[in-house]
Formats: structure tokens, C-alpha cells, sequence
């Protein structure tokens, strides 16, 4: 199996390169979307977010555990792993195959915040510093170090046409 793990920042293109790779007929899993159903099952007074919820089960079970549970839900020839967040995940992932790439999407903080704000999820920040403590957190995880040692970097500053261009010139190269 051959996988390619998606990383970035929040706001960074990361939905849109999947968005590109769904065309494709790419299967892909969000990790985000299986800390998120984990989330739902948890019944706790700590009124916690979903980013401290994955955070404390990360202390408590380890930097890998969402990476373990992403596994159990993986197969075919080619699979997407969308959001992760650490080098120990990484390893998790390379556990199932030899052919494990990272794909790194870089934004600026400003063109990531405007979208972050613009696509108005429930997790969006209502300020700078909420963006900005929301970018330390995932980066206290591990995210730079997997930004850092991305086997291939898309830069996402131009049109989303552009973006998905290039996305889809790359993954087609990938996948062959």
C-alpha cells in the first residue's frame, strides 16, 4: 500500500487537495473526522474542546494513538491520510507499508486565517490570538517537524484553481 500522509497547518488547503483526490477516486480518511467521533462518545463534565480532548488522550495513550485507530479503517493500493500531526503518527503509518510519503501544504498565517474565518466552522477562530494559540497547539504535537520533513511541498498561495492543478498534477505523478 502505498500512503500519503497530508500535513499543514489549520486553514492551509488540506481539505482541498482532498477535495481534488475525491475526483480521483483516491480513498482517504480525515483523522480529524476519528477524533471527532471519539469526541462524540466522550460523556464528561471537564467541558474539554475537541482539541484538548485529542490533546489529553494523546498524553494519556500516546503521540500515536489517533494514528492507530486511522489504521484500523485503511486499505487498497493507495490511501490518503489527511492531518497528521506527529513523527510518532508518521512511524504508525510506516508500520503498514514501506512506501509512506508526506505531502506538506504550505499557506501563509494571513491567507490561512482569512479562509479559516471564511469557511466559518464551529471551530473557527474569532481572533488573531485564537488562531494563533490554535497554531502553537498543533505545532506543541509535532505538526512542524512533519512540515519540515515533507517529502514534497505544495505551496498554496495563488487561485484554488491553480491549487487544485497542481494538487492534481502531483498526485497523478504519485500514484502511477
Amino acid at each position: 500500500m502505498k500512503i500519503f500522509i497530508i500535513t499543514g497547518m489549520p486553514g492551509s488547503g488540506k481539505e482541498e487537495l482532498l477535495t481534488v483526490a475525491r475526483k480521483m477516486g483516491i480513498p482517504f480518511l480525515r483523522m480529524g473526522d476519528i477524533v471527532r467521533g471519539h469526541f462524540a462518545n466522550f460523556h464528561s463534565a471537564e467541558g474539554l474542546t475537541i482539541g484538548e480532548y485529542a490533546d489529553k488522550v494523546r498524553k494519556k495513550k500516546g503521540k500515536d494513538v489517533w494514528a492507530k485507530e486511522a489504521m484500523k479503517t485503511m486499505s487498497g493500493d493507495v490511501f490518503l491520510v489527511d492531518g497528521c500531526r506527529s513523527m510518532e503518527e508518521v512511524d504508525s503509518f510506516r508500520t503498514l507499508s514501506e512506501d509512506v510519503y508526506i505531502i506538506a501544504i504550505h499557506s501563509s498565517p494571513e491567507s490561512r486565517y482569512d479562509r479559516l474565518v471564511k469557511r466559518g466552522r464551529d471551530d473557527a477562530p474569532r481572533e488573531w490570538v485564537e488562531f494563533a494559540d490554535r497554531d502553537t497547539r498543533e505545532i506543541s504535537w509535532g505538526q512542524a517537524e512533519v512540515i519540515a520533513l515533507a517529502d514534497i511541498m505544495l505551496i498554496n498561495e495563488s487561485t484554488l484553481e491553480d491549487f487544485h492543478r497542481q494538487v492534481e498534477k502531483t498526485m497523478k505523478e504519485l500514484v502511477e
